[in-house]
């Protein structure tokens, strides 16, 4: 057996993993990684990656009755990374492959973006971690895609190359968002006005930051609105003086599930579309016959706003004469919450 070391780093928290591969084994599947120590700790509250490492094997040797020794390594980083080298963007770390392979005693290191490394987790998915939208018409050759709102947007796609898939992230979380009904222009328009923008990128839409802000146009835009027309939209029975503006993402999507707060639910109408709008512009991009993925933290929390519905679906689809190229990609939504370290685990074996 292999003894890799896998870590999750991101600007508020970071989480470290002990995991063990078969050795030689080229399989990718999360059931050959058999984890066997992990643990969180506050980036903030270190100065580099190399001390939290060091507490990370300080803390496993006492619950393991043994030093690790990983020959392995690989750090999804919540940033980018050029090269061998990461400068993150929320911690004052500067990362190089060169430098953890020496002062943690690891003969092998790499850094990766986060959304690569949940590219790479795609490879070690079973069919219980995905809940399918669209069976599509699958081909085995082609290129995959995946898509995440959670904190940002993540963007990423696979080629297969031979008998592996080479992974690659983007940053087309930070393309303009394209709106495509009166509602969606307005809520531009507002953006533009509110943050004083002078472009608006589709992550501010189809992101956590996303919901609150498109529930807080919402809530601006019902103050302008007469009572005659609250009561032609079917929402004059709702006290809207007691309802709080300020809610946080969870907060709205709950409400909207509960469908007990119909300016909730119109909020994640709006970004559900706006999702799977977005899907579809990603989808045209590389025509992803091999599936596109939903990945990030939010898909998997919403599954009744998406799958219940078709907006989700509509909206991926609709684009004119293109729609009937969508409905023969597959589209699934992953469901493992850690689908990153398992990527991570999969491109260390792979060193």
């Amino acid at each position: 057996m292999t003894l890799l070391l896998v870590g999750d780093v991101g600007g508020t928290k970071t989480l470290l993993r002990l995991v063990e591969m078969p050795t030689g084994e080229t399989s990718t599947v999360a059931s050959q990684q058999k984890n066997i120590y992990e643990g969180f700790y506050p980036s903030q509250e270190y100065s580099d990656l190399v001390p939290m490492v060091r507490d990370f094997f300080r803390n496993a040797t006492e619950e393991l009755g043994e030093t690790p020794t990983p020959t392995k390594a690989c750090f999804a980083i919540a940033g980018p990374v050029v090269g061998n080298t990461s400068v993150l963007t929320n911690l004052a770390w500067s990362l190089t492959t060169e430098r953890l392979e020496k002062e943690l005693d690891i003969p092998h290191v790499k850094l990766i973006n986060d959304f690569a490394a949940v590219g790479y987790g795609l490879l070690s998915l079973t069919p219980k971690d995905i809940l399918t939208l669209q069976p599509g018409r699958p081909q085995t050759a082609a290129p995959i895609a995946v898509i995440g709102a959670g904190t940002g947007l993540g963007q990423g796609f696979l080629i297969r190359l031979l008998d592996n898939y080479h992974v690659y992230a983007t940053e087309g979380g930070h393309a303009d968002f394209a709106p495509r009904t009166d509602i969606e222009f307005e809520l531009l328009q507002y953006f533009h006005h509110q943050y004083h923008l002078d472009r608006v990128s589709v992550e501010r839409v189809v992101s956590g930051q996303g919901i609150t802000a498109i529930y807080q146009f919402l809530c601006d835009r019902l103050q302008k609105l007469d009572q005659g027309r609250l009561q032609a939209s079917g929402q004059g029975n709702f006290d809207f003086k007691s309802m709080s503006r300020h809610l946080s993402a969870a907060e709205i999507s709950r409400a909207a599930i509960e469908k007990s707060n119909p300016i909730c639910s119109q909020a994640m109408q709006l970004f559900v579309e706006a999702y799977g709008a977005e899907a579809g512009n990603l989808a045209l991009k590389l025509l992803p016959y091999g599936g596109l993925y939903l990945a990030g933290g939010i898909a998997a929390k919403i599954l009744p706003l998406i799958k219940n519905e078709d907006r989700f679906l509509n909206a991926f689809k609709q684009k004119g004469r293109m729609s009937p190229l969508l409905e023969r990609i597959p589209v699934h939504i992953v469901l493992t919450p850690q689908i990153g370290l398992q990527g991570a685990a999969v491109c260390a074996s792979w060193l």
